[in-house]
């Protein structure tokens, strides 16, 4: 029996040099004990004799491997370095293990992984600063209580964001402190080391009353999507019970009158038809003066599966829904083929107005300009927080700049799963227009057949 230390329970780096030559040597998984520190994690650990991993020894394993692995070191789950191990043992022998979502195994780091990165984005969405006196120069200060070891991992992220803050968010297990100029860490602390409020909170509350709109709360949403837990940290949220007292009879009115489900869909199905009615009025960009209409989201709102295509089309302009002109006729074909139901997905646009060039009678496509499509990503933004799809794919560039922020190049992103913010999948391929203007009809059959491909590899990922 061997023991591996490990110097800290988020530390890849080392869980990865000592699980390498192991693997590398076929040291069977029953055989290593992983541990952090003294604490160890299994109960015979302490009959184990210690051991030091060969520096140099290795072998190749697959990115996906290692982009799922510096996720799940991250979890809070005693048994993660043991089942990384395990995965990595049976990847010499099954090299596309790690892509079958089917195996146990595979399901349960994924599981692991998923809750990592929701607890990064809770920490990023709900972590408040207040500011404290030091010295005559301001600090800010923030508390959070993350569900996994996520804080080093997220420093980068405040860092970049707030860059010429001099800042300490504080936590159980670490504390991060920025000066302007450098990171450092510190000790675990306790809420009470944390400021209770400060004035800029007075006037952030007052900004915040002055937006909330009570025809968009959603009262189960905001519940499922920020736990109480993080409402202490947040002061807006002292506020919400007298602001959403009146939304609440207005939901009630709204739930008479609509047609709802028996189950949690119901509410969601409420909001979702608000949210519709808010876009139909959207002046966000220029492009409503000149379309028919705004075409919003169309399928249900419990949908694990989201298509955001580039922006509707004349026909779909005209209608007010996504996806019925040819370009539409091309994705149902495409979707029958992969053996997905049309009905039981989310299909959307990253941009909600039909951008076009007039010539003569005509309106011919022009593709959305970059603040076109950051205008319209609050809404994609709200829908997707809403129906909170498994798998979101994208269709075309403009789509997958809409989910992820930047430019990005089809070729490279296609047919792998990229990690959204909110933990979600996004899958990148190619927008069904993009076969109907190939003029050679052997070339275009070929990439129907590549785009069907990608709509199966997605209907695999969701299980």
């Amino acid at each position: 029996m061997r023991t591996v230390t490990l110097p800290a329970p988020d530390d890849f780096d080392s869980w990865r040099d000592a699980a390498r030559p192991l693997a590398a040597a076929e040291v069977p998984p029953d055989d290593v004990v992983w541990q952090v520190g003294e604490a160890p994690t299994d109960l015979f650990a302490g009959e184990s004799v210690a051991h030091e991993a060969p520096a140099g020894a290795g072998f190749t394993v697959p990115r996906p491997f290692i982009d799922l692995a510096r996720n799940v070191v991250l979890a809070n789950d005693p048994e993660r370095f043991a089942l990384l191990y395990t995965l990595l043992f049976r990847l010499r022998r099954e090299p596309k293990l790690v892509e079958d979502r089917a195996d146990p195994l595979v399901r349960r780091l994924d599981g692991l992984a998923r809750q990592v990165r929701r607890d990064i984005h809770k920490m990023r969405a709900f972590l408040r600063f207040r500011e404290v006196d030091e010295g005559g120069t301001p600090r800010f200060v923030a508390w959070f209580e993350p569900e996994h070891h996520i804080v080093r991992a997220n420093a980068a992220f405040f860092v970049n964001r707030f860059a010429s803050m001099r800042w300490s968010i504080l936590t159980p297990e670490v504390s991060l402190h920025w000066d302007g100029k450098g990171l450092s860490e510190g000790p675990g602390a306790s809420k009470a080391d944390a400021p209770e409020g400060d004035p800029i909170e007075a006037v952030w509350k007052t900004y915040y009353a002055s937006i909330f709109n009570p025809a968009r709360v959603k009262i189960g949403a905001m519940l499922k999507e920020m736990p109480r837990k993080y409402w202490k940290n947040m002061p807006e949220t002292a506020l919400v019970p007298q602001l959403i007292a009146g939304a609440q009879a207005r939901e009630a009115s709204m739930i008479q009158t609509a047609q709802t489900r028996q189950d949690i869909g119901g509410n969601s199905q409420v909001a979702w038809e608000a949210l519709r009615e808010e876009a139909a009025h959207c002046t966000r960009c220029h492009l409503y003066k000149h379309a028919t209409q705004t075409v919003f989201g169309e399928g249900p709102v419990d949908a694990r599966l989201m298509f955001v295509g580039e922006q509707p089309g004349d026909q779909e302009d005209l209608a007010g829904k996504p996806f019925i002109g040819p370009a539409g006729q091309v994705f149902n074909r495409a979707l029958a083929t992969a053996e997905i139901d049309r009905d039981t997905v989310y299909v959307t646009n990253a941009v909600k107005h039909f951008k076009f060039e007039q010539r003569g009678k005509r309106r011919i496509h022009a593709k959305p300009g970059a603040g076109e499509i950051d205008a319209c990503r609050w809404w994609i933004e709200q829908e997707q927080m809403l129906i909170r799809p498994d798998v979101t794919v994208a269709l075309g560039a403009t789509a997958a700049r809409s989910l992820l922020g930047k430019v990005v190049t089809i070729g490279k992103e296609r047919g792998r799963a990229l990690t959204l913010p909110d933990g979600g999948q996004a899958w990148i391929t190619v927008h069904p227009s993009y076969l109907l203007r190939m003029d050679d009809k052997a070339r275009a059959e070929d990439e129907f057949g590549q785009f069907v491909d990608d709509l199966r590899k997605v209907k695999a990922a969701l299980g």
